[in-house]
């Protein structure tokens, strides 16, 4: 098992240093022993935890939601169905924010479109953004 300090683990990882101090704030990266001369020592599990931390926020899993995956992988009986019901539920956030995101486009095309891009005072931008929902 290679031993690494927390330089060698965000090289290694693609991770901000400041990042893996934060996850080690807040409880998602274990705390990790420190060597004769007071140096965090990181080894391989650091390292696949930390990708799998990393993997899960570029999937959009907030930290709370990688907590409970988190939870449920090191408790070792994890059950499909039990993740599938965490990423399910995710799943569903995503969807929702994607069709927030079409309505905007909508809105914002269809305002786009009817400005002249004159060098006039009126415009239809600024009139939307003036209306109340």
């Amino acid at each position: 098992m290679k031993v690494l300090r927390r330089g060698d683990l965000a090289k290694l990882t693609g991770c901000n240093l400041e990042t893996i101090r934060y996850y080690e704030n807040i409880g998602v990266m274990p705390e990790p022993p420190r060597s004769s001369k007071n140096y965090r020592v990181y080894d391989d599990r650091h390292v696949a935890r930390l990708r799998f931390i990393m993997r899960a926020r570029e999937l959009g899993f907030t930290l709370d939601e990688v907590r409970d995956l988190l939870a449920l992988v090191d408790g070792g009986a994890q059950t499909c169905g039990e993740v599938q019901g965490l990423a399910n539920a995710h799943l569903a956030s995503v969807r929702a924010k994607i069709a927030d995101l079409k309505r905007i486009e909508h809105v914002l095309s269809s305002t786009v479109a009817q400005c002249s891009g004159d060098d006039v005072p009126e415009c239809p931008v600024i009139d939307a953004l003036r209306e109340e929902a």
